[in-house]
Formats: structure tokens, C-alpha cells, sequence
């Protein structure tokens, strides 16, 4: 049994100070909601042992905020198939994940995400901003995970939180 954990990079800035979409930062809600999920997920005692996330300049300061809050030691990896993945995309990357990781964490961008969610989930979920959602999967391998495979145990966004 696996554990997909997959959020949504929190709210970001826009404006044409930013030469490329890849660095555009957090905005002011977005740095305040990163580390109240990565707070959520400590009281809920969810614990990741891997984050793999886009290296985006917003998905790396989501993944800042989170694990200041959350106390995270863990490993952290920045895999540039995430940003602007496709569903096929992210099928792949969550395929090659080492199988001694029970618990993943992904951190990156939409429409993926959404579509990720869905396709594994067959329940239809549409990631706000630093949303995160808990799938529960049927494998024992990474490399064995395909739509439908995924259970929806939970979806909390910064809108649910107290």
C-alpha cells in the first residue's frame, strides 16, 4: 500500500516583473497558506517521507513554507518533469519513485494536478491553490500505479482549515 500526497503550489504573484512563468514567487496569501497546510498536516500527523516537487520559483517557496511548519527533516527532490506536467507526465514521474517510500509528497502545477487526482481517483477534484489531497493506492511498487488504482481519503484547502 502507497500513500500519494499531492498539493498545488500556493496563490502566486502575477505581473510582467517576471521574465518567465518558472519564477514567478508566492503572493502575500500564498506565502500565509503554505505554512498553515504544512500546520494541518503536522496536527493531522501526516507525515511524507519524500517530497519530489517542480522547481518553479512558487512550488520551491510552497515547499519552504510547508516544511518550516510541518518540521520536516525529510528528503526533498525537484523534478523539472513537474512543472507544467500533463497527466502522462506525472504518471511517469509517480512510476519511478523508489519503492522504499511509503508516503510521497508532490508539489507542483495546473491542469496536471487535477487531472492526476481524477485519473486515479476517478472522483473529480479540482486543486485550488496549496490544496492537498490524500489517495490512498492499491500497489505495493510505484511503478504499478494507473488511473483508477487511487482512493480519494481526503482534499483540505486553506478555505476548510480554521
Amino acid at each position: 500500500m502507497k500513500q500519494l500526497l499531492m498539493m498545488r503550489h500556493a496563490k502566486s504573484a502575477w505581473g510582467p516583473s517576471y521574465a518567465t512563468d518558472f519564477e514567478r514567487p508566492l503572493n502575500r496569501r500564498g506565502r500565509r497558506d503554505a505554512p498553515r497546510m504544512g500546520a494541518w498536516l503536522l496536527q493531522s500527523q501526516i507525515m511524507p517521507e519524500l517530497i519530489l516537487s517542480s522547481p518553479a520559483e512558487r512550488a520551491r517557496q510552497t515547499v519552504a513554507g510547508l516544511v518550516e511548519r510541518l518540521g520536516y527533516s525529510g528528503e526533498v527532490a525537484w523534478e523539472r518533469r513537474i512543472y507544467a506536467a500533463h497527466l502522462e507526465s506525472l504518471l511517469d514521474v509517480i512510476g519511478e519513485i523508489a519503492d522504499v517510500y511509503a508516503s510521497v509528497l508532490l508539489v507542483g502545477h495546473n491542469p496536471g494536478f487535477s487531472d492526476c487526482v481524477t485519473a486515479l481517483t476517478r472522483t473529480s477534484v479540482q486543486m485550488s491553490t496549496a490544496a492537498i489531497v490524500g489517495i490512498e493506492l492499491a500497489v505495493d511498487e510505484w511503478s504499478a500505479i494507473r488511473p483508477g488504482r487511487g482512493i480519494l481519503m481526503w482534499h483540505i484547502t486553506p478555505k476548510t482549515l480554521p
